[in-house]
């Protein structure tokens, strides 16, 4: 019959190439493969025991994501992606900056840091809540850095948690030129413009000229 020669979904799913994401945060490798696409699967650390756990000890996220993508792609084969981003408030010297995922102290919460960042914030004007979410991603192989990629983007403060979409600060940050937050814009339209998306589409056009 003309169906067994049509793949399976597992087939197809086989054949798909791989890239591990060197973190154990759920929503970021979520978010990675809706950004990606279905052409490519992104798995994570989360169910490899073996990998470790590195500790961010870079002062930069360029530093950071570096050292994690190097460290995992020693323990596996094939291309490891690593992620480090977060917040920068001018009026707080660009903190959290590479502490934005332990800012409220270790092991805390996205909500304890969001409210540590808005009690800070407390009573500052809109003028003065300049803010940016920067993102570099490293690819590294066998141990080595064979490229890195960087975006940001742009925008300010609300005064409040607002909407619950998304993850860490996003339900406290207001692109330019909108006047909602990340968490309470759709997944949509926040791809088009988020930090992560934009690292994305510079990682996307070097991951398609390498496969050639």
């Amino acid at each position: 019959m003309e169906s067994e020669n049509i793949p399976s979904a597992k087939s197809l799913a086989h054949e798909l190439p791989k890239i591990l994401l060197a973190t154990r945060n759920r929503h970021k490798t979520r978010e990675i493969q809706t950004m990606l696409g279905m052409g490519v699967i992104v798995t994570d650390a989360t169910e490899q025991a073996h990998l470790p756990e590195v500790e961010e000890t870079g002062f930069t996220f360029e530093a950071n994501s570096k050292l994690k993508a190097e460290v995992i792609s020693r323990h596996v084969s094939g291309i490891v992606l690593a992620d480090d981003s977060g917040l920068e408030v001018d009026a707080l010297g660009k903190e959290p900056g590479v502490y934005s995922a332990r800012y409220a102290g270790a092991g805390c919460t996205d909500e304890a840091n969001t409210a540590l960042v808005l009690r800070k914030m407390k009573g500052f004007p809109h003028e003065v809540r300049a803010a940016r979410f920067r993102c570099v991603l490293a690819v590294a192989e066998n141990g080595e850095t064979l490229a890195v990629f960087e975006g940001a983007v742009e925008g300010f403060l609300a005064h409040e948690v607002r909407g619950d979409g998304g993850f860490g600060y996003d339900p406290i940050f207001m692109p330019l030129g909108h006047d909602q937050t990340f968490g309470e814009l759709s997944s949509e339209i926040k791809h088009t413009m988020s930090h992560r998306s934009r690292a994305l589409e510079q990682f996307k056009e070097w991951w398609a000229a390498r496969r050639k």
